[in-house]
């Protein structure tokens, strides 16, 4: 691993190499609860930083790990599975890689310094993976990512991502999917609530890691077709409603479409066409309980087939209104 790879756990937490373990846990609850993504919906940037202090906490949190990390500091993994194969290497495959040639962790070191930018010594792989994740549950919402580490080769990725296909009433109410994956068929609980682009977690449905010999989670991410009313804004669940002129100029009480069924709104008089009314407790349901907003955008729709009568009126209105729609462009210009 190039040491620009190399992660300063403790300047991640933003703590001494001598804090005490409840330091390092203190200090870690205080940037998850700041940096959580369910606290930061959409901010890439936390969500990120989220992340790399879960994995400096893994590691500084557990005794030995931190040893090894104190002593080896980039190269405290290798060490790690070169102690598990001094030990006996009871489960540990290293790919053909022999560190049983060498003496001392040292002379590894040494070695594994005088090879990087370059194969050496016929061959050898060490690459593996770290994966740090939240989730709700066996198969709830989950983020997952993987950071590889390791040195002269490919990492291996035991986790595995496909799509699912869900219409907008399975993934509202919930469902139960059953999926062939080639060498077993599986049913998977969909949690009321999927959204478009939310990935549920099956674990131990991936792939198998060839050096851990443990099988992987399967991510299933959610996609839902195009619908003719509803849409997604962000965690918003959206609809446009169109109302009449008259409408719109005296207000009215109109008929919407939610999720549930029809519901009846109040348009305020004076509204205008691309404002947003809000249907509190109708939207999406949150995975952690509850029920977000309907968002209900108005647009202003214009008749096209006017009777005479309508004509004759709109003509009477032409002649007596007094308000100028354009009076704020007077004195556009460039």
């Amino acid at each position: 691993m190039p040491s620009t790879d190399f992660k300063d756990y403790y300047a991640l937490l933003g703590v001494n190499k001598t804090a005490s373990a409840e330091e390092i846990k203190k200090t870690f609850r205080k940037l998850a609860l700041k940096y959580h993504p369910d606290r930061n919906p959409g901010d890439k940037a936390a969500e990120a930083r989220f992340k790399e202090i879960s994995e400096a906490y893994e590691v500084l949190s557990d005794a030995d790990k931190r040893k090894k990390y104190d002593n080896y500091g980039q190269y405290w993994q290798q060490a790690e599975k070169a102690g598990d194969y001094a030990r006996g290497g009871a489960g540990v495959d290293f790919g053909g890689f022999d560190f049983g040639r060498y003496g001392s962790f040292e002379e590894f070191i040494n070695d594994l310094l005088g090879g990087i930018g370059g194969q050496t010594g016929g061959g050898r792989t060490g690459n593996y993976t770290y994966r740090t994740s939240t989730s709700t549950g066996r198969s709830g919402y989950s983020s997952t990512d993987t950071f590889n580490t390791g040195f002269n080769g490919q990492a291996t990725q035991s986790d595995t991502e496909s799509t699912i296909q869900l219409t907008w009433s399975e993934a509202y109410r919930g469902t139960k999917k059953r999926l062939n994956l080639g060498s077993e068929v599986i049913d998977v609980r969909i949690p009321p609530g999927a959204k478009p682009g939310v990935r549920i977690r099956v674990r131990e449905k991936g792939n198998v890691n060839p050096y851990t010999r443990k099988r992987g989670d399967l991510n299933l991410k959610v996609e839902l077709s195009p619908h003719p009313f509803f849409r997604f804004e962000d965690d918003n669940l959206v609809c446009e409603v169109p109302i009449a002129p008259d409408e719109a100029a005296l207000g009215a009480s109109i008929e919407v479409p939610t999720l549930d069924g029809m519901v009846t709104m109040k348009v305020p008089a004076g509204i205008r066409g691309g404002q947003s009314l809000r249907l509190r407790g109708k939207g999406w349901p949150n995975p952690k309980g509850g029920r977000g907003d309907q968002l209900v955008k108005i647009a202003i729709a214009t008749p096209q087939n006017l009777s005479k009568t309508e004509r004759e009126y709109y003509e009477k209105l032409r002649g007596v209104r007094t308000e100028n729609p354009r009076a704020h462009l007077q004195n556009i210009q460039v």
